[in-house]
């Protein structure tokens, strides 16, 4: 028997498109949430109609259905989701005293975040970080040391604070008007010290002057 031209045999179908019989898996199904949730706080979406396709999400179970679901939006991107809903990697405190300390590569921050470098120094690098809220404060002092923080340039960023006889640095502070960007609030304290915030390019983005 032939099949009608005008109606496809879903058989055919299947076997030609794998993510049809391909079922999807808890990692598969986190993903489609994020790039639901990003479409969401980058304007994509309305709110309202978030809900229902998280529904759609919990009850897809071939990565077919997935894709159904996050219907008519892009695939996210390497910094598209940089609010995340994942627990902290990093603890709430972090110190380097007579010695050092660093976070780099991909590490989930805390909302609240204090540094201590005494009589030592310390390295934060958020280039490649994601961020546990929308708003990011880290604390950081310097008692006869020095922190370092690296801030990419899709983030927005206020540093507060001052120093005696040391240095708390402000030029990298920015503002950007855009949607769900992350904001980080760095309140410094430098005694004979420094804390230094200095901008790090993400791939793609324009050089700062």
């Amino acid at each position: 028997m032939t099949a009608d031209p005008g109606h496809p045999d879903p058989q055919r179908h299947l076997a030609t498109d794998p993510k049809q019989v391909v079922l999807a898996d808890d990692v598969d199904r986190y993903r489609a949430e994020e790039r639901l949730r990003s479409a969401v706080e980058n304007g994509r979406l309305a709110v309202d109609r978030l809900g229902p396709r998280l529904d759609e999400v919990h009850a897809a179970r071939t990565c077919a259905e997935l894709e159904a679901a996050c219907r008519g939006l892009p695939e996210p991107g390497p910094r598209d989701t940089l609010v995340v809903d994942r627990a902290p990697t990093s603890g709430r405190f972090v110190s380097g005293i007579f010695s050092g300390f660093e976070r780099k590569g991909e590490w989930v921050v805390p909302s609240r975040l204090t540094v201590w470098s005494m009589w030592g120094g310390g390295r934060l690098d958020l280039s490649e970080a994601r961020f546990g809220s929308r708003d990011t404060e880290i604390r950081a002092v310097s008692l006869w040391g020095g922190t370092r923080i690296l801030v990419p340039d899709d983030i927005e960023v206020e540093v507060r604070g001052f120093g005696l006889f040391g240095v708390v640095d402000k030029r990298v502070a920015r503002k950007l008007d855009k949607p769900g960007t992350p904001r980080v609030v760095i309140r410094g304290f430098a005694l004979f010290g420094a804390v230094v915030t200095r901008n790090k390019q993400t791939p793609g983005s324009s050089p700062k002057s």
